[in-house]
Parts: C-alpha cells; structure tokens; sequence
C-alpha cells in the first residue's frame, strides 16, 4: 500500500498526530504559538499565514547540538528560497552573532538572494552561493560581493575562472544516489539518471583541469543530495555521503585545500500520519563517520526542516456543497499560494480550527478559489462536519508555499503574521 493509500484508509476518528509545542488543542479549539487560531482569522483576515518562531528557533538548536554532539565543526545555513517572510529572517539573523557557532548564514541560489539577503543583514562571508546554469549577467553581479561561490557545471567552471583567476571556488559534486521524500525513492538533485546539477566522480579530472588552467583554489565541496528525507532514509543518505567522501579524497589528493564540506540540505519533516521526525544525531553521525575524519567544517543548507513546521495557512471555507455524491468543501485560497499539493506532491494536512480533535465522519474534496479544474487541496479526505464560515488550518506550509506564491487570476499573495510564544 502506497502513503497515499495509506492516509487515505485512516480510521475516522479524531486525527491530531500534528500536535506539538506550539501548535496545540485546548478545549477542543486549535492554539498556535498559545493563540486561538479563529481569533487570529477573525483579527487579521483569511487567507493568513502565520508563522511560531519558537518552532524555527528550536529546530535550529536542535541541528547546531547534534552536530556539536557528533564532534563537527558544523554550520547551519538557512536555504533561502524556502522562506523570505521578514520576521522570520529577523529572527534567524538574531540567533548568533556572526562567525558565531550560534549564527545561521544564507544559502542563496541567485543574485537576487544574495542582494536580498545582504539587505536582510547577512555578510556577504555567511552567504553560501549553489547556483545553476550561471550566466556572464549572474556573474557580474555575484562577483563584486565576497560570497561563497560554489558551480557546478564544467562550462560555468570555466567561465568563472575566466573572470575571476587566481581566486578560490566550490565545486558542486554529484554522487549519484541521494535519499528522496521520506526516504522512498530518488531526489531529482542527484540519481542514476544524469541530471542538471553537479559534476559528476568522471568529470574530476577535468574539472582539476579547468582550476590550474585558471589558477583556481577549490576550496569547498559541496553536495545536494537529500529531497525531503526522514529517519527511514538515512540509509540511502549515507550510501551518497560515502560516495561523497571518496570525491573528496581525490581532490585533497590532488592538492585541493578543501576547508569546507558543505552537504546541503533535503532534511524532511513529518507531513501526514505515520511519518517519523528524523533523528537529528543520527544524521549527524553519518556525517562524522563519512566525512568528520577530514578535520574540515562540515555544513548543511535546510529550508524545510528549519521553517516548514513553523508555518500554518488559514483560510474560510466560503462552500459546502453536494455534488453528484461527492461533498466539496470550498476555501478562499488557491494553489497559487499554497503550492507543496500542486508542485511537490506533498500532502497537506486540514484541521478544521474550532474542533481541531473531532472524529473524522465525512470525507471531502477540499478545493480552492483558483480558476483552474486542479485547484485541489484533497479528494476523498477524512474531515469532520463543516460548515460555510469555519475556519480550516493548512499545517506545515512554512516553506516553499508563500516564498514561491504567485498573483495568479491576481489573487493576491496572504498576508503573514509572526508569532514568538515567549513574546
């Protein structure tokens, strides 16, 4: 049986394997970060986004004390592109000082990001930059700014070394394996089937090439090879890190002096019943095993696993209606904002706000305001009793929903809200 099989044949009784500090029932009523969530509709107005920084905050402790546990020099960077709400980035910049073992740096992936993030407060040395097919304009403007600049394609190797020789650089590696969503299947950043990203274990020697023909220090290796993983996928993680420690050796063999390993990010949280939380140490004990015996600062790059659980859409149900058998319950917001469903085929759990543990008797379509036939949130979805005027909870949507929304049928982009449980 399938994930999706097996959501979909949960029993009908109440469903709140979600629950967490900060996201919490009390008295039946949905509570984020100690607030009624339908007290938060009714204030600001649905749809709404609204994010616990107490949930990123502890997320990226728990990452730092693993990896300080296991012996690395580690350091966390926040993949950008996951999530660009101000409060939130406030927030991450106020976490340590920086060069601090406390400070969250930037993973940026375009010059935008790097701008947006320089604005932001980040210095251009705790920005880690891991684009793809990077052009002479990409270049003019990274290059002025003192970022980390790792590429991963022979031909922007060459370019880069073009215009920037005697400098140093980061390759991008691709190992060929990695650990997909949950840990079933592959990722699309690095598999069997060639793909766009990284050089691959064949292309070594001409990329070594490349950097003596410009004088180039490659100074950093860097790797994406996760995509959503758990617990459960650790295995096939490690298989890719082990591939990635041997790239490793032969550019130190080669004379590379590398002084980071930078293994990006891919780390997953539990998005429907069943999933279980990946266990932090255990992650960052592969990475003592494969790669902690090169003495080198060992980072990692997440969005999800910093900002997804912290981030909670609310919206209206505006319809409740029969049709031809089949119960749709219709919200005030599309897929235009609340992307993970339609992009990523991720599943989105409901909760109906004003009775969060009620049993689940009905099944449901949950659509949206969309103009489009797939505007669909779920089909055939266990959800209480609802009626036109209640108030349904997205869980889990702090990253890559409202960073990648856009005004499509100029349905504008929610408003968002931060909220601090100690604040």
């Amino acid at each position: 049986m399938s994930r999706t099989e097996v959501s979909s044949h949960r029993h009908a009784g109440p469903r709140t394997w979600w629950v967490r500090p900060g996201l919490e029932i009390v008295d039946g009523r949905l509570q984020i970060a100690g607030r009624d969530a339908e007290s938060l509709a009714r204030q600001h107005g649905t749809p709404l986004y609204v994010y616990d920084l107490g949930i990123v905050g502890s997320n990226v402790r728990a990452l730092q004390s693993a990896f300080a546990r296991a012996g690395l020099n580690g350091r966390v960077r926040f993949a950008l592109k996951a999530c660009r709400e101000a409060g939130v980035l406030r927030y991450l910049r106020e976490l340590g000082a920086p060069g601090t073992a406390e400070s969250v740096g930037i993973d940026a992936c375009s010059p935008g990001e790097v701008r947006f993030a320089i604005e932001q407060g980040w210095e251009p040395r705790e920005i880690s930059f891991t684009g793809t097919n990077v052009s002479e304009r990409d270049l003019d403007a990274l290059l002025p700014h003192a970022v980390l600049i790792n590429v991963d394609l022979l031909s922007q190797l060459d370019r880069f070394g073009r215009r920037a020789p005697g400098s140093s650089v980061g390759l991008r590696l691709n190992p060929r394996a990695g650990a997909g969503w949950g840990g079933e299947g592959a990722t699309l950043y690095s598999g069997a089937k060639p793909g766009k990203f990284g050089i691959y274990e064949e292309n070594l020697d001409d990329a070594l090439g490349i950097a003596r023909r410009h004088e180039l220090s490659i100074v950093r290796a860097h790797v994406h090879v996760g995509d959503g993983f758990l617990t459960r996928g650790l295995p096939k993680f490690e298989g890719a890190i082990e591939r990635v420690s041997a790239m490793v050796q032969r550019l130190l063999d080669a004379g590379c002096p590398i002084e980071e390993i930078n293994t990006g990010g891919g780390l997953g949280v539990p998005l429907q019943e069943g999933d279980e939380p990946l266990d932090v140490d255990a992650y960052a004990e592969v990475l003592a095993r494969h790669l902690g015996g090169f003495g080198v600062t060992i980072a990692c790059e997440p969005g999800d696993f910093l900002v997804k659980q912290s981030g909670t859409l609310l919206a209206e149900v505006v319809t409740v209606e029969d049709r031809l058998g089949t119960t749709f319950v219709g919200l005030d917001v599309g897929w235009n904002v609340v992307s993970d469903h339609f992009v990523y085929k991720m599943p989105i759990e409901q909760v109906l706000v004003r009775a969060a543990d009620a049993a689940r008797t009905d099944r449901v379509t949950i659509s949206g305001h969309i103009n489009e036939g797939n505007d669909l949130f779920a089909e055939d979805y266990p959800f209480p009793p609802v009626s036109e005027g209640d108030v349904v909870a997205m869980m889990s949507v702090g990253g890559y929903n409202q960073s990648m929304a856009m005004p499509h049928c100029l349905r504008p982009v929610p408003p968002a809200i931060v909220l601090d449980a100690d604040a």
